[in-house]
């Protein structure tokens, strides 16, 4: 654990300290978000964010390879390169969409070239449990079941970026409690393939924490496209790199089989919000005839904002709603005897957010009654 929390806080510092200078980058080169009808700043914010966390993740792979623990295994040390040529490459491409706004099959090709790095590196997907029990993939099953997990972790990371520390803090909290589950399965299950894992998302919620502070409203700075696909290609990566490197009968011999599946299935209810979102979204514009990619402004946390919450509690009350969600999906992790309780906690999560989304803006309800009358 000491060499985790030393990999932690060089993570929060380097990406606390790369920041301004990305900063001031980005408004040299002129990448910054301009006042568009769908946002809710009211000032152009400069962009680049993703390059800070970029080197936040480098700098913590790097120490991590001179730590004993954390080199025992030489997978690890592989395994943490193949993932940040993968973001270095998804990172590439958000800054160039930064600067002069890519279409969405150029980022999507962005995305799936990525997803190859790791693919190429053996950091992919060999197995999902299937019809109650577990089957192996084949190469192309596994190829295309890794694209897909880095498409959506990356959309559903960007889409929930709407507010100022939003995206930041709920990646934070997702990353923790998977953190907690992998080093479980290190140390308390024995488990030495799970330190990639534990490596990725104890990196994630560093350069996230050391991000925070600049992004918080009123924010300084956006991570951008750079910022929220280097998230979502990480926390595939920590996803993929656990399933792929556990022998899923060694947790269903502890556990029975239901320990099998959540290794795969955490990760996805801890970042349930913005996946909940993303689903949201897609479903809403095809309802209306438009393409998936083109953008509204009726996300969840816009809801939030119509309901009369300001920026700042509609982030905490987010913050909140993933928090119950992530650390459900850990009790049931550590505890599959949990089961009920943690669906019943992720129903009402699920049925308080439902009737936030449904229900109507009371306040331009008035403003409405009283500009008819």
């Amino acid at each position: 654990m000491r060499e985790y929390v030393l990999v932690f806080l060089i993570g929060v510092a380097v990406s606390f300290m790369l920041t301004p200078p990305a900063r001031s980058l980005a408004l040299r080169l002129g990448a910054v978000a301009r006042v568009r009808n769908r946002d809710v700043h009211h000032d152009a914010i400069p962009y680049f964010g993703g390059l800070a966390m970029l080197g936040g993740v480098a700098a913590t792979f790097f120490l991590a390879s001179r730590l004993p623990f954390l080199t025992r295994y030489s997978f690890v040390t592989k395994d943490s390169v193949t993932i940040l040529i993968a973001g270095a490459i998804i990172c590439a491409v958000g800054v160039i969409d930064d600067l002069i706004e890519l279409n969405a099959l150029t980022k999507v090709a962005g995305q799936v070239l990525a997803a190859g790095a790791t693919v190429l590196g053996g950091v992919r997907m060999q197995w999902i449990p299937w019809r109650g029990g577990i089957i192996t993939l084949d190469p192309a099953a596994s190829v295309l079941i890794t694209v897909v997990a880095v498409f959506l972790c990356a959309n559903a990371i960007n889409l929930i970026d709407g507010l100022d520390g939003l995206a930041a803090g709920i990646v934070a909290i997702s990353a923790f409690s998977f953190f907690v589950y992998s080093y479980w399965l290190t140390v308390a299950e024995d488990l030495a393939r799970a330190q990639t894992a534990s490596l990725v998302t104890i990196a994630i919620c560093a350069i996230c924490i050391g991000y925070l502070p600049h992004n918080f409203h009123p924010a300084t700075i956006f991570m951008g496209d750079s910022g929220s696909m280097l998230l979502g290609l990480l926390f595939a990566s920590s996803m993929i790199s656990l399933t792929s490197q556990i022998e899923p009968t060694s947790l269903a011999d502890r556990s029975g089989l239901l320990a099998a599946y959540i290794p795969l299935i955490m990760p996805i209810v801890a970042l349930g919000l913005p996946f909940l979102d993303m689903v949201m979204a897609y479903t809403r514009r095809t309802w209306k005839g438009v393409w998936w990619f083109v953008a509204d402004k009726q996300h969840l946390h816009h809801r939030l904002l119509q309901r009369g919450h300001t920026q700042v509690r509609a982030v905490f009350l987010m913050y909140g709603w993933t928090a119950l969600l992530a650390f459900s999906a850990l009790a049931l992790g550590l505890h599959p005897s949990l089961l009920t309780a943690s669906i019943v906690v992720v129903v009402v999560v699920s049925t308080v957010i439902f009737a936030v989304v449904s229900g109507r803006n009371l306040v331009l309800e008035e403003s409405e009654k009283e500009g008819s009358s």
